[in-house]
């Protein structure tokens, strides 16, 4: 490695770094927020299989897994303010990121709460518990248990597609990195550090669900 190129690397890492910290990992944060809501509310209308509010939520999960997410975002950045609806791009990035992703999690969701056993909820409402009541201290957390894993792997994914972020101009890590490069032109070694930080964040969160995997375990009754 060249004195030139070493420079420049030593310099971006803790730039690209600061913005993985400031923007990318908020990003994560509230899209996967926003997605875990909107699985959860999708995934219950399908398990009560509230009719007329069912339909409508498989449209949006047919929409959404069916479409490009770089589209989803030209649409909703690009596209909307041309009647009328305009967002900033960090709003308008999280929006996207958390509908889309919330469809996927909603199916996650709804395999979980499906694998619960009928028999506990209509023993739930036999002595007089609501439905929301057996939904939340009985079925909610034995789906939520098993579907961490799955949760956990669409946050992980989730941090990478933000980098589709830069696309609608939101300066995130791989943004600041397009920025840099075009002042310094090491594209190699620039997309491979920003690509090692990714790798490092990815790394903690792999680190976190094993541990949060346990842990659920350990409730289960069985240790790892």
């Amino acid at each position: 490695m060249n004195e030139r190129l070493w420079n420049i690397l030593t310099d971006s890492f803790p730039k690209l770094l600061d913005y993985g910290i400031r923007v990318t990992i908020p990003l994560t944060v509230l899209s996967f927020a926003l997605a875990l809501v909107v699985a959860l509310l999708v995934a219950l209308v399908q398990y009560a299989n509230v009719r007329g509010l069912r339909q409508f939520c498989r449209f949006y999960i047919w929409i959404m897994r069916g479409t490009p997410l770089l589209v989803q975002l030209y649409i909703v950045f690009y596209g909307l303010p041309s009647i009328g609806i305009v967002m900033d791009a960090f709003p308008a990035a999280v929006v996207v990121l958390g509908l889309n992703e919330g469809a996927y999690m909603a199916e996650t969701l709804r395999g979980a709460l499906e694998s619960v056993s009928r028999g506990q909820l209509e023993a739930g409402l036999c002595v007089g518990l609501s439905f929301p009541k057996i939904m939340w201290h009985v079925v909610l957390p034995q789906a939520f248990r098993t579907a961490f894993p799955a949760l956990s792997n669409s946050m992980i994914s989730m941090l990478k597609e933000t980098s589709m972020a830069a696309t609608i101009t939101v300066m995130e890590m791989f943004r600041q990195a397009q920025v840099i490069n075009g002042r310094v032109y090491e594209s190699l070694g620039l997309y491979l550090e920003v690509a090692l930080i990714y790798l490092m964040f990815c790394t903690i969160l792999t680190w976190l669900q094993h541990r949060g995997e346990k842990r659920l375990a350990s409730y289960g009754g069985t240790r790892k």
